[in-house]
């Protein structure tokens, strides 16, 4: 879809739009949501909401932000009920909204935005295919290209692994990301055994798990959503899988995390770099403190993409402006925004340039792959440094 922005068109959309904006008498800036807060992607909707919330109420108190109207709804992680909401918040006079959080909503929502020409800005679809789908269209989240080829590159290059079985969603995200991790581990040398895909509401993840074993891969990919995911790591650890799971950025909301328990213990996944610990940029300590106070919790990947998302459409207001053309000039004129997700800046496809990391579960935790490396290398240093001490220790001893 290529974007159409003939000065008529302008004139009758500027008309309708300015009258609705009059309508509020000078009143804040109308901004909608739309996120699945129930359904089969509830876990993402309900943590991204959480940070677009938190963000929000920062913005109040900040006498210098934009005066933003916010307004959430739930899609029912239903494609065509995120259409129709779309259609209403931008009826109703919405300058953007941030949504598409998984990509089947994304797809749908775009030919809504395209038409009247707004911005749809999702926090979190990742499909490939959503590159360059529309000038009216944002991502916070790098592209499933990325993280899928990352998972890749790691598992054969530093895991070693040359065998793996893909077990897959038959759904549009699913597809995609197994395709990507598919081509680039072969393209390095490795085997995928199979290909198990498996229909939306499947029940009996442990035949697809006994079928995954019957091939006696190194790895098996799990590529789907939490609920899926999280009910297959459990059935790989009960069939008793000697070999390393592998999974994707679905699985690192915390609570999927919690829910799947200590079967969650060593399961490796990508994700875009985020830490809650340790040497934190000054932004995102203050991003955590405020998660902290206010839910009693520490924030996920989910959470600070939805906190970044309502902070660049401010970002875009105060670069542009409050009408449709001038909000995507703002969009366009952010440079290296300081995001607690990252550097956020836009390339002239609208997505994001950032680099997915391989995380892991440890205590419950997810954990930095290469910091958890390091971590253990400076320990078995400090072991080692210490043994030599006692021994030195000794010698002067003996010696004496």
């Amino acid at each position: 879809m290529k974007r159409t922005r003939s000065n008529l068109w302008r004139v009758l959309w500027a008309v309708p739009f300015t009258l609705v904006l009059g309508s509020c008498g000078g009143g804040p800036v109308r901004v909608g949501a739309v996120l699945p807060q129930t359904g089969a992607a509830e876990v993402y909707g309900k943590s991204i909401q959480r940070g677009i919330d938190l963000a929000a109420e920062l913005a109040k108190a900040d006498s210098g932000a934009p005066a933003v109207q916010l307004i959430t709804v739930d899609s029912g992680s239903d494609p065509e009920r995120a259409q129709d909401e779309l259609k209403k918040l931008l009826d109703g006079g919405a300058l953007t909204v941030i949504g598409g959080v998984t990509s089947a909503e994304a797809l749908a929502m775009v030919p809504v935005a395209e038409k009247v020409d707004r911005i749809l800005l999702s926090p979190s679809a990742s499909l490939p295919q959503l590159t360059g789908i529309s000038s009216n269209f944002f991502r916070i989240y790098p592209s499933d290209f990325a993280e899928g080829a990352v998972m890749a590159r790691y598992a054969y290059d530093n895991l070693r692994l040359t065998t793996a079985v893909i077990l897959a969603k038959q759904e549009t995200y699913a597809k995609g990301i197994q395709q990507v991790f598919a081509d680039e581990f072969q393209r390095k040398g490795g085997k995928i055994l199979e290909v198990i895909e498996f229909p939306p509401n499947t029940a009996d993840f442990a035949a697809l798990a006994d079928r995954a074993l019957t091939l006696r891969p190194e790895s098996v990919y799990v590529a789907a959503y939490a609920e899926e995911i999280s009910r297959m790591v459990s059935e790989l650890r009960a069939h008793k899988f000697p070999g390393l799971i592998l999974t994707t950025s679905s699985f690192a909301a915390a609570s999927t995390i919690a829910n799947t328990g200590a079967a969650a213990e060593g399961v490796l996944f990508t994700q875009a770099s985020f830490e809650v610990e340790g040497e934190l940029a000054p932004q995102v300590k203050s991003f955590v403190t405020a998660y902290r106070a206010k839910y009693r919790s520490d924030p996920d990947i989910y959470a600070a993409h939805g906190f970044d998302a309502y902070n660049i459409v401010l970002e875009a207001i105060r670069q542009g402006g409050t009408s449709g053309s001038s909000f995507w000039k703002g969009m366009r004129n952010i440079r290296e925004y300081p995001g607690v997700t990252g550097v956020i800046q836009f390339d002239e496809k609208g997505d994001v340039q950032k680099f997915p990391r391989v995380y892991v579960v440890e205590k419950g935790r997810a954990v930095d792959r290469e910091q958890q490396r390091q971590r253990q290398l400076d320990d078995a240093r400090k072991r080692i440094e210490e043994i030599e001490r006692q021994l030195r220790d000794l010698q002067q001893k003996q010696g004496s």
